[in-house]
Formats: C-alpha cells, structure tokens, sequence
C-alpha cells in the first residue's frame, strides 16, 4: 500500500498523542527514499508546530581507517561496518529523555563521520530515526525495537533501487568501473540483505514510496 506525506504524518501525530517522545524508525534498502521521506516528515512536523529532529544511522560508519585495517573498505555500508553498539546506546539516551544526546553526523564529502555534531534535546518531541538496519532481527540491531513507537519500512522495486544507487554513484562523479562495484558489489547485496533480514511483523507501515 502506498502513503502520501500527509498520511504518513498523521499518523505519527496520534501516536504521539499526549506523551513527552516518541521514536520512530524510518528503514530500508539503500536508495529506498529513507532520507528523503524522514525530511520531509521533519518539515511536515514543524510546518505544525510540532518539534522535532532527525537522527541518521549513517554517523556511526566505522572510520576508513578502522575498515581498512580489517580488509573490509570495499564493504563500507554493510550491517558489519557500523558501530552498532554505540548506535543502540545513543537510541537508548535518546528513548530515556536525557536532557542533551550528542550525536555523530556523517560528512558523505569528506567520507567520514563527525563527532558531538548533531544535537538531540528534550523539547524534540518526536525523533525520526532513519537507517537501513533498524528492523535486523540480529543482535544488537534487535534491542532498536525496546525503543521505537512507529515503524515505517520503506521497500521499492529492486530495479527502482538499482536505478536510483546507479544514479547516486554516477552524480557523485565516479568512473563507470567504481560506479559498478559501488552498486553490485556493495550497495546491491546489502539491499538485499535489508529485504531478507528485517523483521517487518511489527511494520507500523510497509510501502514502496516514491
């Protein structure tokens, strides 16, 4: 089933309803449009009044360095190359209200994750999560969900998401051979994995969005 923005705001309107927070997890493959629909939730919201903020996964990459030690550079942006732990840890903070949660903020330019960038205070009511392994079945990815009041998974058509990774690689300036490895032998396969590996039982919403 498909949503439009305003549907889709509504709703996490009334699940809010008379509480002090709520988290709600915005997930998928890469290319699914997370980024893009958590944006415009966050607008939606303020255009209301309502505060809020959004929280990317993509702060908690590993460094280069780290991934390079490993041997596993070329699979930057599998479930495997994020500091899931400390992720988890922050979505607790965050859950339990703290009166600041600094959180890291990834610089796609410069390929690195910044720390204490992004300031997450308690007048945000409402914080939108958005990442591709919020729904994973496995530890610790699992404990996201002790946390969150909303799921919202976002799944398109694989031929949608190869395009639009194909598109992302090919604007960022890249020769045709890396732009290819980026997408089947990196982004593609953890696509995938995505689809394959999220617990989508709970899915408060599933759609394809556009």
């Amino acid at each position: 089933m498909n949503y439009t923005l305003n549907d889709i705001t509504e709703q996490i309107i009334q699940c809010k309803n008379n509480q002090d927070r709520i988290l709600v997890a915005i997930a998928g493959p890469p290319g699914s449009g997370k980024s893009t629909l958590a944006e415009q939730l966050n607008d939606a919201l303020s255009q209301r009044s309502i505060s809020s903020c959004v929280m990317p996964m993509d702060g908690f990459h590993l460094d280069n360095q780290v991934l390079k030690e490993r041997g596993e550079i070329n699979r930057k942006g599998a479930q495997h190359t994020f500091d899931a732990h400390g992720f988890v840890a922050a979505i607790e903070r965050i859950y339990a209200n703290e009166h600041r949660v600094y959180v890291p903020v990834f610089d796609r330019t410069r390929d690195i994750a910044i720390a204490g960038v992004q300031e997450i205070a308690s007048e945000h009511g409402i914080v939108l999560i958005e990442g591709n392994y919020l729904f994973l079945r496995e530890e610790p990815w699992a404990n996201l969900q002790n946390f969150v009041s909303m799921r919202l998974f976002l799944k398109p058509e694989m031929n949608t998401i190869e395009q639009r990774i194909l598109e992302r690689w090919s604007q960022a300036g890249l020769d045709q051979n890396t732009i290819d490895q980026r997408t089947y032998g990196n982004d593609l396969p953890n696509a995938r994995y995505v689809l394959d590996h999220s617990d989508l039982n709970n899915a408060t919403i599933i759609t394809r969005w556009t």
